[in-house]
C-alpha cells in the first residue's frame, strides 16, 4: 500500500471516531495476536490499528461491558487497599480501667 493512501485511510478513519479515547476489540492476525481482547486507546492509535487490520472498535455493549469490568475491578482494588489500612490502638489495661471508670460516672 502506497504511505500517502495509508495514512489517508488513518486520517479517515480518525475522522470518523467521534470520542478521544474509544474500546476496540483484538482480532486474529499473522503475528500471533489474539482475538476479542478489549483495551482503551485513544483515537489516533484506534485509527493505525484499525487500518493495519489489527483491530476493530467495540459495539457499544461491549463498550458498556468493558467500562462496568473496569470500574468494578477499581472497586475491589480500592477495598483491598482500605482493608490494609485498618488501624488498631493498643491500650495498657490501666488505661482501659481509667476510661471504663471515666465512662461509668459520665
Amino acid at each position: 500500500m502506497d504511505i500517502r493512501m495509508y495514512f489517508q485511510k488513518v486520517r479517515e478513519i480518525e475522522r470518523n471516531i467521534q470520542d478521544p479515547y474509544v474500546v476496540v476489540v483484538s482480532l486474529e492476525t499473522p503475528e500471533g495476536g489474539k482475538p476479542g481482547r478489549m483495551t482503551e486507546v485513544s483515537r489516533d492509535s484506534a485509527a493505525h490499528l484499525i487500518a493495519d487490520g489489527k483491530v476493530r472498535l467495540a459495539t457499544t455493549d461491549e463498550s458498556a461491558a468493558f467500562h462496568d469490568e473496569a470500574k468494578n475491578a477499581l472497586i475491589v482494588i480500592e477495598e483491598a487497599k482500605m482493608a490494609g489500612k485498618i488501624q488498631l490502638t493498643v491500650v495498657s489495661e490501666q488505661a482501659n480501667r481509667i476510661v471504663k471508670t471515666r465512662s461509668e460516672k459520665g
